[in-house]
């Protein structure tokens, strides 16, 4: 099939200028396209473009925002298996998967047209009977969104749904692993002002270029803890608001009481965790720490279930895991692996190529008796990996899971009420699911604690990271007021 590779500036589909970006299938290893960069004299025109928009945009009022903001909702839907197809080409997940995620950006869209309507500020309490005071939520200006690579569409609609909701503009730029999804959604914004959103292309000095460029007001970027310092360096040295959402190492921690014919359900739903999109997810759980009795039953219960996935072509629709997106992604994982095995650590299934000649297959892992100081338990994995962990009780569950500077989110299966009061209240994490791992929704925020971000994204907290607050405090009456001076 034939893919956009131009880049969106001021409504114009244009070539990029810069050095060219060539696309991997990660399942054939094959290049599929090649992308042109954006030169500087492309992103200084879409960031004037963005603010030109932005007069225009900022002064509509949200029910003329509304009903543009469902049309790329529903421009979204009506392209699902194009884009989908495109998605799973890039990335190499499985394509009911990539169906998943074009979903969830149009219902991200409709949240927030719905938003854009009703939520503007509010009127607050006056200290005299002859005032009238009110919190007025304005645009920042121009947003820049910075998207990784392991859900383009998603990480972006998260940014670009809220920001063009408070009344921004934006420049966008994918991943270079990624960028063929993007580009490809220029016509879902037809109907928005030229402008409005610019989509353009490169790899990491794009993106530095976008983050100290003084024309853009605010940073959301999803990314690397390292690539996100930098990130937040560049616009704290020019004061510009900055949304990041960094790395993760999620727990997963499995209580005795859910007994043993809770057990099984546990084991898939933390597979589901731990290999969605081959472990690429930035809430992957990737270490497990399971109650002593019933530690052997849960391994035992993970080993079937890993054991019946299917690993293989993306494209097939029988497919349970794909490919991870590169070879360096697939190198850190099985380094992670050997190292904990050279430590001690005992693989128990997974961990090769799953047959294939081709393509960067890593099939899905599961070890136990690693040390508690493996990279594999501290680092960062983001491969289909799950070291599982026995634990006492659920202090030392807690105090684990809590003792890495990550706490982006964690999940918990228990059947006690009280356990999962108290793991709410004591998980330092911003998402903390209980007995329903990695379910999103667009009404509650999303971001993490720690080095796991600044910010959140969704909900009325994600649309705040895009606005400016205002205080207007206006009286009715023209009088010299008593606490003036004179004082004598």
């Amino acid at each position: 099939m034939g893919y956009e590779t131009r880049l969106l500036i001021d409504g114009e589909l244009v070539e990029g200028e810069g050095a060219g970006v060539e696309v991997e299938n990660p399942a054939t290893e094959e290049t599929v396209a090649t992308v042109g960069s954006a030169s500087a004299g492309q992103l200084d025109s879409a960031v004037e473009a963005a603010r030109r928009a932005a007069v225009t945009w900022a002064a509509m009022p949200g029910v003329d925002r509304t009903p543009l903001l469902r049309s790329v909702a529903d421009a979204l839907r009506s392209r699902t298996e194009e884009l989908a197809s495109i998605m799973t080409t890039e990335i190499g997940r499985p394509l009911t998967e990539s169906r998943d995620e074009v979903e969830w950006c149009a219902a991200c869209f409709d949240y927030y047209a719905e938003v854009a309507r009703s939520e503007i500020g509010r009127v607050i309490p006056p200290i005299e009977s002859s005032q009238f005071a009110v919190v007025v939520k304005e645009p920042h200006g121009v947003v820049g969104c910075i998207v990784p690579w392991n859900f383009p569409l998603l990480l972006l609609c998260w940014k670009l749904a809220p920001a063009l909701a408070a009344g921004n503009t934006a420049v966008c730029k994918p991943s270079e692993l990624t960028p063929l999804s993007t580009l490809a959604l220029a016509d879902v914004f037809a109907e928005l002002p030229a402008g409005t959103v610019n989509l353009v292309a490169g790899a990491g000095e794009t993106g530095a270029a976008i983050s100290a460029h003084p024309g853009i007001d605010c940073i959301a970027f999803t990314g690397s803890v390292e690539t996100g310092r930098n990130v937040g360096i560049a616009c704290a040295s020019r004061n510009a608001r900055v949304n990041l959402e960094m790395g993760g190492k999620d727990p997963f921690i499995v209580c005795s009481d859910i007994g043993r014919d809770g057990v099984g359900i546990a084991a898939r739903g933390g597979a589901w965790a731990a290999f969605l999109n081959a472990g690429q997810v930035c809430t992957s759980s990737e270490r497990f720490y399971v109650m002593e009795d019933v530690f052997d039953d849960y391994v035992a219960a993970f080993v079937a279930h890993t054991q019946s996935l299917i690993v293989g072509d993306p494209l097939d629709p029988k497919t349970d895991v794909g490919p991870m997106v590169s070879a360096g992604q697939r190198k850190k994982a099985v380094d992670q692996v050997e190292a904990a095995v050279a430590a001690g650590a005992e693989v128990l299934i997974g961990g090769g190529g799953a047959g294939m000649s081709k393509g960067h297959y890593l099939e899905p892992c599961v070890l136990t008796g690693v040390p508690e100081d493996a990279a594999l338990l501290t680092e960062e994995t983001f491969g289909p990996v799950a070291p599982i962990v026995p634990v006492k009780d659920l202090d030392q569950a807690i105090e684990r899971a809590n003792s890495l500077d990550f706490g982006l989110g964690a999940n918990i299966y228990t059947r006690d009420l009280q356990t999962a009061i108290r793991c709410l209240k004591e998980v330092r994490a911003g998402s903390v699911w209980i007995n329903d791992p990695l379910t999103d929704n667009d009404a509650g925020p999303f971001g993490g604690f720690k080095n796991s971000g600044i910010g959140r994204e969704l909900g009325t907290e994600g649309l705040d990271a895009f606005r400016e607050a205002k205080h207007v405090h206006m009286d009715s009456v023209i009088e010299v007021k008593d606490w003036w001076y004179p004082y004598g």
